[in-house]
């Protein structure tokens, strides 16, 4: 599939990092450092615009690394990208560790995975059918 993109950022355009890769990371392109304080929350700028083809969206979703060792997680996980949107995409960090992060321009900040979405056509009903599970949700299947 063919997505246009434009790169108005310092950097290369996302790839993918082996042959089975899912996702291509997102660079941080930025002028001087972010430090995010604890608890902290900065929307980061990437400097890539691009235009997707309809029927496919783009998820902005947490780097494991990052979450794992520095405690940066993707706010609104997965932050969507829909296909009649033409701005910048920014990537919205938070800092849940207990000390400050600096974000350097260039850093690996998110991952983007594109696929494929059904629309539904929503139909009002009075009643659901029956099925084992019915309301079970939030751990009913115990530990």
């Amino acid at each position: 599939m063919k997505v246009k993109i434009i790169n108005r950022s310092r950097h290369e355009l996302p790839r993918y990092a082996t042959a089975q890769s899912a996702g291509v990371d997102l660079r941080a392109n930025i002028d001087s450092p972010v430090v995010i304080a604890p608890l902290g929350r900065v929307l980061i700028p990437t400097g890539l615009y691009m235009a997707l083809p309809e029927g496919y969206e783009a998820q902005v979703r947490p780097r494991s690394g990052l979450a794992l060792k520095q405690g940066i997680m993707v706010l609104n996980t997965p932050g969507t990208i829909d296909a009649d949107y033409r701005g910048e995409i920014g990537v919205i960090l938070a800092n849940i560790s207990n000390v400050e992060v600096c974000i350097n321009d260039g850093d690996r900040i998110a991952q983007m995975v594109i696929g494929k979405y059904e629309k539904a056509d929503f139909e009002e009903v009075d009643i659901l059918d029956e099925t084992e599970r019915g309301a079970g949700g939030f751990g009913h299947t115990g530990v």
